[in-house]
């Protein structure tokens, strides 16, 4: 009989940054969990040094933070910089009883954690790392089933040909310039009012108030549906409805969440860039996932991206040997 999750009990441990908890609680939801959300905050020096210090965990956490106190958890699922040295920290003082997941390059020795997850364009390997495509996150069928249901008949005005257009910005790595910002404007007018396809518009806070009134100025006509800000996010409602979904390169996630669609994917270009970001791109448009935006759509096709159910049953596959061990 196969291992199952519902008895478990189960940590998430982040720093709060919502790109990295939604990659763990995505993984605690893909096994049937609702996991107890902790979010840390450390102490000097453990702050400026982690992961690289290595001693003192018990005494790591700031005054504000989330405690981890016992009873240990069966199950632990860690991201970010800051959740490494705790994540093995937990796993030593449970005695080992607390199988513990990494999420993304952990920086040091796998042999730290039960299991490491990265994405394939980290360098980390080993007998207990799983290599993904992209990265995690919780987009499922179900919740792009219920969110269409929710904005059913908002997008039935726009043309059969629907581009999701999911635009993020400035980053360490990426500027979202005026430049850029005038050429997106220029070359999705065009499709819209020369190509009868309907563009389903998000901005965010990373793209700046000064580009999105540049977008809103430049980018009008009935075929256009740009979300104001108000109201229940369209996010997921915009990845249901669309045919196409159009993701600026500075995020990670969101082209993940978008290739689980099994849709095109287009990605924006933008100023600048990091070798990291530029090797996650690259090899998904290698592997026949994505292709650059230049203006024109196509149509291709793919395996639809299942990274979160790969690593939850991995997990399980892991913790059933580990009780009949």
């Amino acid at each position: 009989m196969a291992f199952t999750a519902q008895n478990l009990t189960c940590w998430v441990l982040t720093e709060g940054i919502a790109g990295t908890e939604n990659q763990c609680v995505g993984v605690a939801e893909a096994m049937g969990i609702t996991p107890v959300i902790k979010r840390i905050k450390l102490r000097q020096p453990w702050k400026a040094l982690s992961p690289w210090l290595r001693i003192g965990h018990r005494h790591a956490l700031a005054a504000d933070s989330d405690r981890l106190d016992q009873p240990w958890p069966d199950l632990l699922i860690a991201s970010g910089r800051k959740s490494i040295g705790l994540a093995a920290y937990v796993r030593k003082a449970s005695g080992g009883k607390t199988f513990v997941v990494q999420i993304q390059d952990p920086r040091i020795a796998p042999k730290n954690f039960d299991l490491v997850v990265v994405p394939q364009h980290d360098p980390t390997r080993g007998s207990n790392v799983l290599v993904t495509t992209a990265a995690l996150h919780r987009v499922t069928p179900t919740r792009l089933t219920a969110a269409a249901a929710q904005f059913t008949g908002v997008f039935d005005h726009l043309p059969a040909t629907r581009v999701a257009v999911l635009i993020g910005g400035n980053s360490k790595a990426h500027q979202m310039t005026a430049a850029v910002t005038d050429r997106l404007c220029n070359q999705l007018q065009a499709l819209a009012v020369k190509g009868d396809v309907g563009l389903m518009i998000t901005a965010s806070r990373r793209t700046g108030e000064d580009n999105i009134k540049r977008l809103r100025e430049g980018l009008k006509g009935p075929n256009i549906w740009f979300w104001d800000g108000t109201g229940e996010n369209p996010y997921f409602a915009f990845l249901a409805a669309a045919t196409h979904i159009m993701v600026t390169e500075d995020s990670v996630s969101m082209t993940s969440e978008a290739l689980s669609t099994g849709k095109p994917v287009y990605t924006i270009g933008l100023e600048g860039g990091a070798k990291r970001l530029a090797t996650f791109h690259d090899l998904l448009q290698k592997q026949g996932y994505t292709r650059p935006f230049e203006g024109s759509l196509a149509t291709w096709s793919y395996a639809a991206l299942n990274d979160t159910i790969k690593v939850s049953q991995e997990i399980l596959t892991r913790l059933e040997k580990r009780k009949t061990d």
